[in-house]
């Protein structure tokens, strides 16, 4: 039963990423706002999220390269978090013209280790018993 829970929850968020990875390129104004100012070049950082993103999602989708995909893919989260902390920071206005609330930054977060956690889980990586026995 949990092998069917991880795999449909792999696939759940493989078919997710694709479509995130997709929106980077037909809606590319709406990320380049987020991405700090300090990496220059937005529409690069944009295309070049959006194309690992789509490789990702097709990684979590394969059985075969399925737990590779999802180590990969936590830290891939962690890398793009500091986006968010910009926008959070800064109170960036997204490409819509749109701001987060303050609520809508922290369930933002909460959402990102979400993620993260779930792309360790599907990985089948022992992370919290790992940290334990060292312990």
């Amino acid at each position: 039963m949990l092998k069917i829970v991880r795999t449909i929850s792999a696939l759940i968020f493989g078919i997710f990423l694709i479509n995130v990875g997709i929106l980077h390129f037909t809606d590319t104004p709406w990320f380049e706002p987020i991405v700090p100012d300090f990496l220059g070049f937005p529409t690069f950082w944009v295309i070049i999220s959006g194309i690992a993103e789509i490789i990702l999602g097709i990684g979590l989708i394969i059985p075969k390269s399925r737990e590779i995909a999802a180590k990969c893919t936590a830290v891939f989260l962690v890398i793009i978090y500091p986006a968010n902390l910009y926008m959070w920071i800064y109170n960036i206005q997204l490409g819509d013209g749109t701001y987060l609330s303050g609520v809508g930054h922290v369930l933002r977060l909460f959402a990102q280790i979400f993620m993260i956690s779930l792309n360790l889980w599907i990985s089948k990586q022992k992370i919290w018993s790992e940290l334990k026995s060292e312990w």
